[in-house]
């Protein structure tokens, strides 16, 4: 017997089941709420080698990249072509940096760090669409794409752990 009945959308696990499987302690969602959930994540993030690519791509990719970290992390690092707001001063600056039709992907430190939130969550305040690049400037760097410091561009061997060795992409 499953924990689940795909084809009633009967959520209700066997009590058996659901002690001895931390997993399905509480049912998984109803394909239609996953759907939902998962559809309204896309449109809240994207990820660092979708950001990559499109910034790679010719022409313009559509949006702009906001770095909302400190100037010192600014100046250890940042994504080529990025803006630098910090999140404190999105409130006051980002109507003179910004343009309203231009979608915005925000990103801060890296997943421990919720900077990129707090100002997409400013700038949606604001009026601008906006999106949260996930994994931030730890796995842009880790994932092998080049950045730039106040010394000039930089680029590291790619993680094997974030980026599959000798592949164009991870296929996602």
């Amino acid at each position: 017997m499953t924990a689940t009945s795909t084809t009633t959308g009967d959520t209700s696990a066997t009590a058996g089941n659901a002690a001895a499987n931390p997993v399905l302690r509480v049912a998984p969602a109803s394909p239609a709420a996953a759907a939902a959930y998962f559809g309204a994540s896309l449109a809240f993030h994207a990820d660092v080698s979708d950001v990559a690519a499109a910034l790679a791509a010719d022409g313009d990719p559509g949006f702009v990249v906001l770095d909302s970290r400190s100037t010192e992390s600014w100046d250890q690092g940042h994504v080529p072509g990025a803006i630098h707001l910090p999140t404190a001063l999105v409130p006051e600056q980002a109507e003179q940096l910004l343009d309203r039709a231009v979608p915005v992907v925000t990103y801060c430190w890296g997943p421990g760090c919720n900077g990129a939130t707090r100002a997409a969550l400013a700038l949606a305040e604001l009026g601008f669409q906006v999106k949260e690049m996930l994994g931030g400037f730890e796995y842009w760097v880790r994932e092998g794409f080049e950045f730039e410091t106040w010394e000039g561009h930089e680029r590291r061997t790619a993680d094997p752990l974030t980026a599959p060795a000798g592949a164009e992409d991870c296929g996602c």
